[in-house]
């Protein structure tokens, strides 16, 4: 990620729901990883970005995070089976959206 982005390109990017993607990315600036900034093209739509705290993180897990994908892949038996696992995963986090929307936790 070498520009910021706003959550919702995000989530198009990811094909996620945009709830989901604002949920990790408070996560990553409660934590110092990631920050918000103005957006001159959107007002409302602040841009989300990594920190230097956040690129070097990301450096320092990208080698070891593609390996385990790799063998992930590998002992799903194949990216045929990854792709499935994502898509189901991907339909029960915007199922847990609507349902949280519908209903939001007591908080």
């Amino acid at each position: 990620m070498d520009e910021p982005l706003s959550v919702s390109g995000i989530a198009r990017a990811l094909g996620i729901s945009r709830q989901s993607v604002q949920r990790i990315a408070d996560l990553l600036v409660e934590r110092g990883l990631a920050a918000y900034e103005p957006n001159p093209a959107h007002r409302r739509a602040k841009l989300f970005g990594p920190t230097a705290e956040g690129r070097e993180a990301m450096r320092a897990i990208g080698p070891d995070h593609a390996a385990f994908a790799d063998r992930l892949s590998a002992a799903l038996g194949g990216d045929g089976e990854l792709a499935r696992a994502l898509a189901t995963l991907r339909r029960l986090s915007e199922a847990l959206d609507r349902l949280e929307a519908e209903n939001p936790p007591n908080g």
